[in-house]
């Protein structure tokens, strides 16, 4: 039986035993970011009495139920997988398949997508029981989103210590990671073999993780998936005074004479202001605004320039896209047409192997799932490499199924020695992406 008792640093933690694994939900890994530490970095945590129950998932944080009918039905539609909304999100879950804490087995941190304005660590695709099977701990995370994360003003750099404001969802995640390697020996983990992975907003976050000094060396390898790469349209830089001039519009929206007055108010009333600023934003075609700036802390320099410059950690790169993710028509797509995430992931490689570093492994998951014309859509790979495909609402096929196997192998075997092959798992082989080949896996059925 694996073990549902431990012992962090701040107390003891009860999980909830399965067959072959244990689960340990809605750990905290930092203070509640609420009151004064609203748009704080986040704070560390006292230690409790007693023995802390994590049999639950956490609320996800704060965000606006926005309608979305495709990614709804997709994600969403299964509501015993739904949690509420607080500002009060700073947890982890934790799988683990260790029957003590002296099994140093390897680690997975999951960063979710969702844009920087939504999602949660506990949504229906994800999972660790596969993860589980092969002798991996997963760990996901919450962490601050839109305008409770990621909200940049001159007022906020005025208090910090730093003279920086708005990547508090980056050093959540930071925090959060953190917190795993100081407490995950005790679920059986090795801190030293840990691997950060995320999916589009998720994956941009990994590859702001993996350019930030902050981070030292708590990782060990990294995974992006649709969202990570150079000059792929994604991880554009937005500056820390373009950030601000983005705040203090949303800020006007408000009404806030002062910083006393903004964090007095309710969150219900600051999504009222953030309503009419994104339509304000929308005017302008200014996109996606609450999202990672450089401000020459968590992030020192842009993303591309670090990558042109071999600033980025040196480690195993898992890194690919979809074959209809975003930036790319579907016709176009199905001709043949890659998109810029897809060209992006093979000019990552190709810097780290400029740099003196081992090249990346990139894939192209080309699977037109069951059920609609989506294709392969942005996330579609999730319900494979999470092994979750029993819980998706299209008829998946033994192929699909077999096709899920294949990745979960991949996958976690690269989490275990940072390369995908593995002479015991009958796997074609998965040769990473050099100058002279630029090999990329195609997943499909």
């Amino acid at each position: 039986m694996a073990v549902d008792r431990v012992r962090t640093e701040y107390g003891e933690v009860q999980g909830v035993s399965k067959d072959a694994y244990s689960v340990f939900r809605g750990i905290p890994y930092a203070k509640a970011p609420v009151g004064e530490l609203r748009w704080q970095p986040p704070q560390p945590l006292g230690a409790w009495d007693g023995v802390y129950s994590a049999e639950k998932f956490p609320c996800k944080s704060m965000q606006e139920i926005r309608e979305m009918p495709f990614y709804d039905k997709e994600f969403y539609s299964e509501k015993s997988y739904d949690v509420p909304c607080s500002e009060d999100s700073l947890y982890l879950n934790i799988w683990t398949p260790a029957k003590s804490g002296e099994e140093k087995l390897p680690v997975a941190v999951w960063i979710h997508g969702g844009a920087f304005m939504g999602g949660y660590g506990s949504e229906m695709e994800f999972d660790g029981e596969r993860f589980c099977e092969n002798g991996i701990i997963l760990v996901t995370i919450n962490y601050r989103l839109n305008l409770f994360g990621f909200l940049a003003h001159p007022w906020l750099s005025a208090e910090s210590e730093k003279g920086v404001s708005g990547n508090y969802g980056i050093m959540d995640q930071i925090t959060a990671l953190q917190w795993v390697s100081r407490n995950i020996r005790a679920f059986g983990g090795d801190p030293e073999v840990i691997t950060v992975m995320g999916q589009s907003a998720g994956a941009m976050s990994v590859q702001t993780l993996v350019s930030s000094p902050l981070t030292e060396n708590m990782m060990s390898k990294a995974v992006m998936q649709s969202g990570g790469g150079y000059n792929n349209g994604m991880n554009d830089d937005l500056s820390l005074e373009e950030a601000m001039t983005y705040g203090e519009a949303f800020v006007k929206q408000t009404g806030a004479k002062n910083l006393q007055e903004l964090r007095e108010m309710s969150a219900e009333e600051l999504y009222v202001a953030f309503g009419r600023f994104m339509g304000e934003m929308m005017q302008q075609g200014a996109g996606l605004v609450m999202r990672p700036n450089v401000d020459g802390y968590v992030l020192p320099e842009g993303y591309d320039r670090q990558i042109e410059q071999g600033k980025i950690k040196k480690i195993p790169y898992l890194i690919g896209s979809n074959q209809n993710d975003i930036f790319v028509e579907k016709k176009d797509a199905d001709a043949g047409v890659k998109s810029r995430l897809y060209q992006g992931c093979v000019d990552w490689s190709r810097f780290l192997e400029q740099a003196g570093a081992d090249p990346a492994y990139v894939y192209y998951f080309k699977r037109q799932l069951p059920g609609d014309d989506a294709g392969a859509f942005h996330s579609a790979e999730l319900w494979y490499m999470f092994g979750t495909l029993s819980r998706c609402w299209r008829p998946m096929t033994e192929a699909d199924f077999a096709l899920s196997e294949r990745m979960i192998a991949y996958w976690s075997n690269f989490i275990k020695t940072g390369k995908p092959n593995s002479d015991e798992a009958d796997l074609a082989e998965w040769k990473p992406c050099k100058g002279e080949d630029e090999f990329v896996l195609e997943l499909d059925v």
